[in-house]
């Protein structure tokens, strides 16, 4: 990596010293992601979305960055990292002082308008959906599920913000399941890696089938290919290293010997 132009691909496993789970990691929950299609046509379904969403974005809203962020902030700063691309929508590269961050899954601390595109604060949304909802303990009303979603037993009575601009729906500017990555965020992420001399992948089994296909842009063009992970990912084979460790001690010793 020294001397090098490294682009790096981070997924959960770099947030979980944030207080972010890791929902695909070893021991993970079995969830049954939002889909779009359901999101869209359903409202109830929007009202238990909305409902779970709020209550997690009690820990996206507060959490900090850890030193597993600031080290890759630290090596962009010294010319070692090219950009960072995320599978996480948590924001905390962009907070921890990376200037080039690829948000591969959108982040949870925006909302769009789906009618008309406009974006906003995810905190004005949050107090809305409070000022909206004061007959509904959010704390109570929404229990853990087994499975790793959440169990909300009033949603009938949520009332859920609508677009200030149009009055259309909103929604978290995240992909869902079934959403596929918008094409110029993937485009942005895909020239990071063409550009790139070594790719060095952080915190992320792979599972998710666009970081596999940049994997694959690394491999095509036959640039080293670091994996840092604990457990097994789908681009051990290709690795040309892999660590089975943790991403924030990892990266914070890179930092300290290439920054």
């Amino acid at each position: 990596m020294r001397g090098s132009r490294v682009a790096v691909l981070t997924g959960a496993g770099v947030s979980t010293d944030s207080g972010i789970p890791d929902y695909r990691g070893q021991g993970a929950p079995v969830r049954t992601p939002m889909k779009m299609q359901t999101f869209v046509a359903s409202a109830a379904a929007r009202k238990r979305y909305w409902a779970g969403s709020h209550l997690g974005w009690r820990t996206f809203g507060t959490a900090q960055p850890n030193d597993g962020h600031r080290a890759l902030a630290r090596l962009e700063e010294s010319g070692v990292v090219s950009g960072v691309v995320t599978q996480n929508v948590d924001g905390l590269h962009r907070r921890a002082g990376s200037s080039h961050v690829v948000e591969l899954h959108g982040a949870s601390d925006r909302v769009v308008c789906l009618s008309c595109g406009q974006v906003f604060a995810r905190q004005s949304v949050a107090d809305r959906l409070a000022e909206l909802n004061p007959h509904i303990d959010l704390d109570v009303a929404i229990r853990p599920a087994p499975d790793g979603d959440v169990e909300v037993d009033d949603v009938e009575s949520m009332v859920i913000p609508a677009c200030t601009v149009c009055g259309g729906t909103l929604k978290p500017d995240v992909v869902f399941f079934g959403e596929f990555v918008p094409t110029p965020v993937y485009r942005q992420a895909a020239a990071l890696v063409q550009r790139a001399d070594v790719l060095l992948v952080a915190g992320s089994s792979l599972v998710v089938n666009s970081g596999v296909r940049l994997l694959e842009i690394a491999r095509r063009r036959r640039v080293p290919i670091v994996v840092v992970n604990r457990g097994i990912t789908k681009g051990d084979s290709r690795a040309t290293v892999k660590l089975d460790a943790g991403a924030t001690e990892t990266l914070t010793a890179m930092a300290a010997a290439l920054a």
